[in-house]
């Protein structure tokens, strides 16, 4: 039987070199992997290129998504046939008409908020000061100074673009929750993961548990690949 395709799609304030630990162990396991590279413009154009790339995978394959990247994922899978599963790394998993914004109104906002400011362009951007401890708190101090340096911004627009149909309620799910995360609450992850009736794991992780677990991250993805491949 051949082994699942896997697509990982990062999310706000990295790219998909983020996924480089993860990457080489799901390789290891033989898993062909392709990290997306995708602007953080707007919701509906990093729905497409990720749609481009998976148009690319051969049947089945698996798409990953962290953080902003669940949002992505829950869009761009409802209209490729060939994923079979989804696997969600302390991300959003929106449901119909909710966007980013709407769903952090509904509860206190998480420690890492603070540390989040716009531009004059119109961007979010961690504060560089601030970025280790609230985004990548068990992260090593080289691999903050570089997230910190080559931090990619998220637009506001993004931020408050709805979702469509989502695809977690046709798709199989897996959830990675990060008990440690001070940007998506802990109780917010498992809310998502509840509603989309995902398979969850859990990890003591910050919101960066592909530097800092990337075994954690590699296993869960691996679970879903092998439920499909």
């Amino acid at each position: 039987m051949s082994k699942a395709n896997i697509l990982l799609v990062h999310g706000a304030w990295a790219d998909g070199s983020c996924w480089s630990k993860v990457i080489l162990l799901l390789q290891a396991k033989g898993y062909t992997v392709t990290a997306a590279q995708i602007p953080l413009v707007s919701l509906a154009e990093d729905i497409a290129v990720t749609q481009r790339l998976l148009a690319e995978q051969a049947e089945p394959t698996v798409l990953v998504g962290h953080s902003y990247g669940g949002a992505v994922i829950t869009g761009a899978a409802t209209a490729t046939p060939q994923v079979k599963a989804l696997v969600y790394v302390t991300a959003f998993g929106l449901a119909e008409g909710e966007s980013l914004a709407s769903l952090a109104s509904q509860g206190p906002p998480p420690p890492g908020a603070a540390a989040v400011k716009p531009d004059a362009h119109g961007f979010l951007w961690i504060e560089r000061e601030q970025l280790h401890k609230v985004f990548a708190g068990d992260a090593t101090d080289d691999e903050a100074a570089v997230l910190a340096a080559v931090q990619k911004p998220l637009s506001v627009a993004a931020f408050e673009e709805k979702q469509g149909t989502p695809a977690w309620a046709t798709i199989p799910s897996w959830y990675l929750v990060c008990t440690e995360d001070q940007m998506i609450p802990p109780p917010a992850q498992q809310f998502l993961a509840e509603r989309m009736q995902a398979t969850v794991h859990s990890v003591p992780s910050s919101h960066c548990p592909f530097l800092s677990h990337p075994q954690a991250v590699a296993d869960i993805i691996a679970l879903a690949a092998e439920s499909v491949g």
